[in-house]
């Protein structure tokens, strides 16, 4: 083996190396992830392709507003367990009301210009216990969510991280809020 080889060799390790260390670093700050369904229609459509922020809530609590990804028990086709992505729509402490299909946080009407339609489904009358968030999606409709029994109260620790930004499709690049 030639010298020169070897220089060559060593330097492409080190490229490679460097490389990996700054993808495993930025692994732990962000994620991608894609949206399927349409139960964030019109904020988030089918094959949104978006970044969240996994350090969100490691220095912060979840907010009412937010746009967040979480864990479930619910299993995708391949057998997988399902990320969804919703909004928080109560946090802990906080009292939620669903009554004559409009949303009340701490008997207060919730102004929701970003659901589909001026209508929510369900009765619900609970405070928010600790740890929890109260998730719905924008097109409440076509959204399983904290209204349903097979998805419930979202444990904060299953929160994967906030929504930050659309990457895809390029037309709609940017913030998602």
């Amino acid at each position: 083996m030639s010298e020169k080889f070897k220089k060559e060799l060593i330097e492409w390790i080190k490229v490679i190396a460097t490389a990996l260390v700054f993808a495993f670093i930025i692994t732990q700050f962000i994620r991608p992830t894609l949206v399927r369904g349409e139960s964030m229609y019109p904020t988030l459509v089918e094959n949104d392709y978006l970044i969240i922020n996994r350090m969100s809530y490691k220095i912060g609590e979840p907010k009412d507003g937010d746009i967040i990804v979480f864990k479930t028990n619910l299993l995708q086709d391949d057998g997988k367990p399902k990320d969804l992505v919703k909004r928080v729509i109560a946090t802990e402490g906080q009292h939620i009301k669903i009554e004559d299909s409009k949303v009340y946080v701490n008997d207060k009407l919730l102004d929701e210009p970003y659901i589909h339609e001026n209508y929510t489904s369900g009765d619900i009358d609970m405070v928010v216990p600790e740890g929890k968030v109260f998730a719905m999606g924008d097109n409440r409709e076509k959204s399983l969510d904290s209204r349903y029994e097979s998805v419930g109260l979202v444990d904060e620790k299953d929160i994967m991280g906030k929504v930050m930004i659309r990457l895809f499709p390029f037309n709609k690049i940017g913030i998602v809020s």
